[in-house]
């Protein structure tokens, strides 16, 4: 690009701006922020593009008239290059779907994933029902625990529904000492996540468990697993006993005779 096309950064309007902003070379581009015709439609367009130099974007953080405007805020916190300080700070500014938008961002950095999904988490309580709905139909694997957390029977009905749901997460949730029992009857009842094993023996641990629920999971568990459980301390003495009784019957259980044996212990006894 040659010296006057610096100049024409610095004035080009219209559709000579549109053209500069997507074709100019990313390390030619500063000049562009003195353009008075550079509102704030432009910017979030220029800014859409992922070769900014980290500089660049800098320099636009630096000015900050430009920053007044919601949208241009959003643009730079999503953004790749945009400085993970800048990015943090930015962040504090989102709108609560924006954050899960950028939380489920595949370009975002792990990292800022996380801090994005702090913040939803903080001000779940603060919620109304139906965005914590709108919420637990969506949100990423760490909010929507703590929305199965929460209790409230529309909002753990929608987490469990949740295709971003992980097992992980189920059994953080049914690790906690004060559950609400909607929570563990509702996954035990879950034609998904009641037959995975791992969360069977959760909910076998979680004190809100029914019994109904405990007996009818005990044939599914193996021995080893139950003898596990029915160990001093592991479970309410109330329970051990049940887990004792399946022991019991699962070790008395007659073998099947094998191929070539009679089943009538005296017919090769001459009897």
């Amino acid at each position: 690009m040659s010296s006057m096309n610096f100049s024409d950064l610095q004035t080009a309007t219209g559709e000579e701006l549109v053209r500069l902003i997507h074709e100019a070379l990313p390390d030619m581009l500063f000049p562009i922020l003195d353009n008075p015709a550079l509102d704030e439609t432009s910017l979030a367009l220029l800014l859409h593009r992922k070769d900014l130099p980290s500089g660049f974007l800098t320099e636009i953080l630096r000015r900050r008239q430009l920053l007044k405007n919601y949208g241009i805020k959003k643009v730079l916190a999503f953004h790749p290059r945009t400085p993970r300080s800048d990015a943090l700070r930015l962040l504090r500014d989102l709108y609560l779907m924006d954050l899960v938008q950028f939380s489920i961002s595949p370009e975002v950095r792990p990292d800022l994933k996380r801090k994005a999904e702090d913040q939803v988490i903080a001000k779940m309580a603060q919620l109304p029902l139906g965005q914590k709905i709108t919420l637990a139909r969506r949100s990423p694997a760490r909010i929507a625990g703590s929305l199965l957390a929460d209790g409230q029977p529309m909002v753990v009905k929608a987490t469990l529904s949740n295709p971003n749901l992980t097992e992980a997460q189920v059994l953080r949730v049914l690790a906690k000492e004060k559950l609400a029992p909607v929570v563990a009857q509702s996954i035990a009842q879950h034609e998904k996540w009641s037959h995975v094993y791992n969360v069977r023996i959760a909910l076998l641990r979680q004190p809100s468990t029914t019994l109904a629920t405990v007996l009818a999971f005990l044939p599914e568990l193996t021995v080893s697993d139950l003898c596990e459980l029915a160990a001093p301390g592991v479970l309410p003495e109330n329970l051990r006993h049940y887990l004792q009784a399946e022991i019991h019957r699962r070790l008395q259980k007659p073998k099947l005779p094998s191929d070539g044996e009679s089943e009538d212990p005296g017919a090769n006894s001459g009897e």
